[in-house]
């Protein structure tokens, strides 16, 4: 029984290990905020699908949390300075901030800027068209019938 417990306790360690992130994406809000709002409604749903989100996933924290506390160990990463805009998008690179996107510029802006932060400041690389698999309901053409 202590061996199960053991391999449990071991796979569940590993298990914690594999899905902890080097990087992430912090976003810096406030109650209010309409440009927060409106990265929300436009793209809050979809960033944890896309290839930027799961390599930089998304954790959000109140503007006054990190006014009140810059401390490294409270907040999990350290600022390169200090944070006056929301949204201001923080790309996190082992616990220091390594860009940022202050703002939210629309859509098509958001993404192009990411994926620059994300190239420049980290080991991130633009999917390639056979990088992104086809969905199961979807055949390949050769599977098609008519």
């Amino acid at each position: 029984m202590s061996r199960i417990r053991t391999a449990l306790a071991t796979f569940l360690l590993g298990l914690f290990a594999v899905s902890a992130s080097a990087t992430e994406l912090v976003m810096v809000e406030e109650p209010g905020c309409p440009w927060c709002a409106k990265w929300e409604r436009e793209l809050g749903a979809i960033y944890p699908k896309t290839p930027e989100g799961q390599f930089a996933p998304l954790r959000k924290v109140q503007l006054h949390d990190v006014r009140r506390n810059s401390d490294p160990a409270e907040l999990g990463f350290a600022l390169d300075h200090p944070v006056t805009f929301t949204p201001t998008f923080l790309l996190i690179e082992d616990g220091a901030e390594v860009a940022r996107l202050q703002g939210y510029p629309g859509e098509d802006f958001f993404w192009s800027l990411l994926e620059k932060m994300l190239i420049e400041k980290t080991s991130y690389q633009t999917p390639t068209t056979t990088d992104i698999t086809k969905p199961a309901a979807f055949p390949a053409p050769d599977q098609a019938t008519n």
